[in-house]
């Protein structure tokens, strides 16, 4: 049973690559599951797959999410059709005038916009969609700058209701292994310069927009430049709100406010509910406030903001009831595959919980730890559990308790400084190339790409990092400084990423281009 407590996510991950059909690879991978936890019984199983699923609906949390995504979809519908996207196209247009200009505004907003990695996402991508795709960036370059600052970004920005959750982790892992001295948000602070794998993530995206991409993106960027498709032939976006919801109401060009005034009512009211439901009223401080938060409750109280907003600047224009209604129905119709996706990858998430998938996972390589190579061996064990079972907040959960004991017990403070740095990181990988990650759904969403073809573009680019991670991770011993690694670590990754793209452009592109000229 343990053993085959990994079919199931392996199965996920390879169907949805091979197949490119994310919804059927995710549910057969669950059914899969059912048949491994009902002792092989198929009929079972299938009793068991829809019982999952409605049990992830039904979670409080989950059920709040949904409506959140929900929401989000009906304020960018509205954002869309009240003119607010092409109002911010007519202001930057004459500014952002060359390809890498336009990449630079997801990226600048992505590390502007730290407190939350789904809002992250929302903003940016509604921000950004529209004026990149008339400079021709495919949507799978617009998905991979959102996906790879948003989660990095939450997880070592200044306050986020990430840092919350893991100073909270952190504390909860010291009491139970009775570790006194040591303040579990300093403990956190120490840990950040250790987090590899973020650090050089945030460092590669503009590296690779200064640079010539390699792998499936030079492709994918060489079809959008030279035919204009920001999708490819037989690609299906998760979301699309110009298919689905037609003309914006008045054509006679946007309104920028149109954009800016649910943007920053979404920011506002969700920045705001993050500390109310934390306990900030009751004078609690911000971060013990964060530490408590309801994250569901606070995004989904600056959605509906969002949404309420866009209602009314619909109605100043002269919308009727009859427009809004279908432009609410259109919204939520935009979401629909995604919020399908999300119901199942939690669905996959439980069977693995059944399983005892991590539980395996650590069992297996718990007795090779040593202190050298701890960091790495930690590093290494929360990718796997991230990537095969979507979840970065999952993987510390379960990795933080056991990391933080026994870095401690082998070797001290700074070696809990070390593996708290790496169990974060190697949740963030595996939350990025994970095809049944919530945040790499999102990203898709909000970038308007299609959902495998963002996860086969992305995962060269975020292999070169996590490579050089557990590389770093490995050299600790020999040169001590996470600081002198860092900057070795981001040198090195500047000289690769720039051989792999011109060696692959000069192989595959440029006789492309000589064919096409």
């Amino acid at each position: 049973m343990e053993f085959l407590s990994i079919v199931p996510p392996i199965v996920a991950v390879v169907l949805a690559i091979v197949t490119r059909r994310v919804l059927i690879s995710l549910f057969i991978s669950i059914w899969i599951g059912g048949v491994i936890a009902a002792g092989g019984n198929p009929f079972s199983a299938v009793a068991l797959t829809f019982t999952w699923m409605k049990d992830v609906m039904v979670d409080d949390w989950n059920a709040r999410f949904l409506v959140m995504v929900a929401l989000l979809g009906i304020g960018a519908a509205f954002m869309f059709k009240t003119g607010g996207s092409e109002g911010l196209i007519r202001v930057l247009e004459k500014k952002l005038t060359t390809k890498r200009r336009v990449l630079f505004l997801p990226y600048i907003l992505g590390i502007l916009i730290f407190f939350n990695d789904y809002v992250n996402s929302v903003i940016v991508g509604n921000a950004s969609k529209d004026i990149t795709g008339k400079n021709k960036v495919s949507r799978e370059k617009l998905a991979y700058v959102l996906d790879t600052t948003a989660a990095p970004m939450a997880t070592i920005g200044p306050v986020s209701d990430w840092i919350g959750f893991q100073v909270s982790l952190i504390a909860g892992a010291m009491a139970s292994a009775a570790i006194v001295g040591i303040e579990p948000y300093f403990a956190f602070l120490q840990s950040i310069p250790w987090n590899f794998y973020a650090i050089l993530c945030l460092f590669a995206v503009p590296m690779i927009i200064m640079g010539k991409d390699f792998g499936p993106m030079a492709k994918a960027e060489h079809r959008a430049e030279t035919t204009g498709q920001l999708i490819a032939d037989g690609a299906t976006p998760l979301s699309s709100v110009e298919q689905d919801l037609g003309e914006p109401f008045k054509k006679e060009g946007g309104n920028i406010w149109n954009f800016i005034l649910p943007l920053v009512t979404l920011i506002s009211v969700s920045v705001w509910g993050l500390w109310y439901t934390g306990g900030g009223a009751e004078g609690k401080s911000l971060m013990d406030a964060l530490a408590d938060t309801d994250v569901a409750v606070a995004l989904t109280w600056g959605a509906f903001a969002m949404s309420t907003i866009g209602i009314i600047l619909a109605l100043i224009q002269g919308a009727g009831f009859k427009k809004i209604e279908e432009t609410l129905l259109g919204g939520i119709g935009t979401m629909l595959p995604a919020l399908i996706i999300i119901v199942l990858a939690w669905s996959i998430g439980t069977v693995t919980d059944v399983l005892g998938t991590a539980e395996f996972v650590v069992n297996t390589t718990e007795s090779w730890m040593t202190p050298a190579l701890l960091p790495f061996l930690v590093f290494v064990i929360a990718m796997f559990i991230s990537f095969a079972t979507g979840t970065s907040w999952g993987t510390m959960a379960i990795l933080t308790p056991i990391a933080v004991p026994l870095s401690f017990n082998i070797g001290g403070e700074p070696l809990i400084h070390m593996a708290i740095g790496a169990v974060f990181a190697g949740a963030i990988f595996g939350d990025h190339v994970s095809p049944i990650s919530d945040t790499t759904v999102m990203a898709s969403i909000f970038a308007g790409s299609d959902h495998i073809a963002h996860v086969k573009t992305q995962m060269p680019y975020a292999i070169v990092p996590a490579v050089l991670t557990g590389i770093m991770y490995l050299s600790y011993t020999i040169i001590g400084s996470s600081i002198v690694l860092l900057i070795l670590g981001i040198v090195a990754q500047f000289f690769i990423l720039r051989y792999l793209g011109n060696r692959y452009h000069k192989k595959h592109i440029e006789p492309l281009q000589r064919k096409s000229a």
